[in-house]
């Protein structure tokens, strides 16, 4: 069962990179990812939220964006980058499970 709310450590854990920068993009998209804040102001992120990180850590890490690109990206074909993300995510998968199979071999 999924939680309804992640914390900043737990998204930038899924996606693979630092807090600060989690922070940082979280700051610099204010318009596509809104973290409700908690009692004491922490940061809690959705799975959309969560998956927005990712699509924008495909555009700008892999795809090699600038924070403005991936943006205008975001905004004109959000559905083709989801599908790359999630193929992406598949790929790795599989890796991960062949690299298993290679170790126990």
């Amino acid at each position: 069962m999924e939680k309804l709310y992640y914390s900043i450590s737990e998204a930038a854990g899924a996606i693979g990179e630092s807090v600060s920068l989690v922070r940082f993009w979280t700051n610099s998209f204010p318009n596509l990812i809104k973290p409700r804040r908690n009692a004491k102001g922490n940061r809690q992120y959705t799975m959309e939220d969560i998956e927005t990180l990712k699509q924008i850590h495909f555009l700008v890490k892999d795809k090699g964006l600038t924070l403005e690109g991936a943006a205008k990206s975001l905004a004109a074909s959000n559905a083709s980058v989801s599908n790359s993300v999630k193929a992406l995510d598949s790929l790795k998968s599989i890796r991960a499970q062949l690299m298993e199979i290679k170790n126990s071999i």
